[in-house]
């Protein structure tokens, strides 16, 4: 896939309406709707900042949610209107709807420097289905297409595909940047490259390390699936997660980090709990002898040691996953141990959104990494080299 792609600075925006896809799929508190959080919001700014001082007239559009049959009162963007209005300092027009008869004429009407907000786009049931009627008729509002949306390239959706058929499409800033820290990560890191992958479960990784393979000179394994590896090399796993269905495969994976020379490091001792509660007895013991009644929760301090060693000497570390429960403090200490470590080094440091961004912000090491992925799926898509609908469809630079 070329990721080397024209930007919002390509094209001109001048006089005209730009139709922009933004992820401002924020959390929202479930009783009152407030929103808990507006990092994405935030991070969308400098593209609309760039578009509305240039003299665009800007159409932003989002989803919001997974709205089941149509319109949900409570997953309409209008908080998010309010939001960025306040963090614009400037209002924004909320549109009724997405592609209806009110959205249609606030763009009509709408006037270079001016900002418009349509509805959430998955109130359109063809939004998901990339519906070419449903794209025909968003992009007959605008003249560009610009996607800032990183969260939500890997789905080839109306708003986030579909439009590009209809328009000049190129990508923002926020795209611009996932772009060339993950692409280069990729298409060519400076060595060593280390990948460090946890999380619960080795099927959902499987592509990742597969791709990994092929260009890693290290690999780290962690979290939840270190068991499977485990119990694949006749560990006893107590009660730890585990998916008996790919015990070969993993096994596999050894043996193929072999043959290419990838260092494929695996936990060598563990902290067990004997219940999954923050409060729980706990003790370390020596990977797969873990006593029955037990679980794994955590890697153990030696295997945290040889972790660290491991990218201290590191030029790109990518982290996707983290190395025990974390949202419990007794838990957290490896998954801290490596954002420590990742904070000290010299190398490249790229955390794939989702868990193992949330871990690093929630522990305080955000600001010391070179860059934090805004799409969970997405970025872990991009890790497993797959070809991403809404990176593709823009136009190459």
């Amino acid at each position: 896939m070329n990721y080397n792609k024209k930007t919002v600075r390509d094209v001109d925006v001048s006089g005209k309406k730009v139709l922009l896809r933004c992820d401002f799929n924020v959390p929202q508190d479930k009783e009152t709707n407030e929103i808990t959080s507006d990092k994405r919001i935030v991070a969308a700014l400098p593209t609309i900042q760039y578009l509305l001082e240039n003299n665009a007239a800007v159409i932003a559009c989002s989803h919001l949610g997974k709205p089941k049959n149509g319109p949900d009162p409570k997953l309409s963007l209008a908080p998010v209107a309010k939001r960025l209005s306040e963090l614009l300092g400037k209002e924004v027009i909320m549109a009724a709807d997405v592609v209806g008869p009110d959205a249609q004429a606030k763009a009509a009407a709408l006037q270079p420097g001016q900002i418009l907000l349509l509805e959430n786009t998955r109130f359109e049931k063809g939004e998901t289905k990339n519906d070419p009627d449903l794209a025909k008729a968003m992009a007959s509002m605008a003249e560009v297409y610009v996607s800032d949306a990183f969260g939500a390239v890997h789905r080839a959706h109306a708003s986030t595909a579909g439009v590009a058929a209809y328009l000049p499409a190129v990508s923002g800033f926020l795209i611009q940047k996932e772009l060339e820290f993950l692409g280069g990560a990729i298409g060519n890191p400076k060595r060593p490259l280390v990948a460090i992958l946890g999380g619960s479960k080795v099927s959902s990784k499987i592509g990742v390390i597969n791709n990994l393979l092929e260009m890693a000179d290290t690999i780290i394994i962690g979290g939840g699936m270190a068991y499977t590896f485990s119990k694949a090399r006749g560990g006893s796993v107590g009660d730890s997660l585990l998916e008996a269905d790919w015990l070969d495969y993993s096994n596999d994976m050894v043996k193929k980090a072999a043959e290419k020379g990838v260092k494929f490091l695996l936990p060598v001792d563990t902290v067990v709990a004997d219940a999954f509660a923050p409060d729980a007895n706990s003790k370390v013991v020596k990977a797969g002898e873990i006593p029955d009644g037990w679980q794994g929760l955590d890697i153990g301090p030696e295997t945290v040691k040889l972790y660290c060693e491991a990218v201290a000497g590191a030029g790109t570390v990518v982290w996707n996953g983290p190395m025990g429960v974390f949202e419990f403090p007794a838990f957290a200490k490896g998954t801290e141990a490596v954002a420590e470590a990742l904070s000290h080094t010299s190398a490249i440091t790229i955390i794939g959104g989702g868990d193992s961004a949330a871990a690093v912000e929630q522990l305080g090491y955000a600001d010391k990494m070179t860059h934090i992925s805004t799409g969970g799926g997405a970025s872990l898509e991009f890790l497993e080299g797959k070809e991403l609908p809404g990176v593709a469809c823009l136009l190459d630079a």
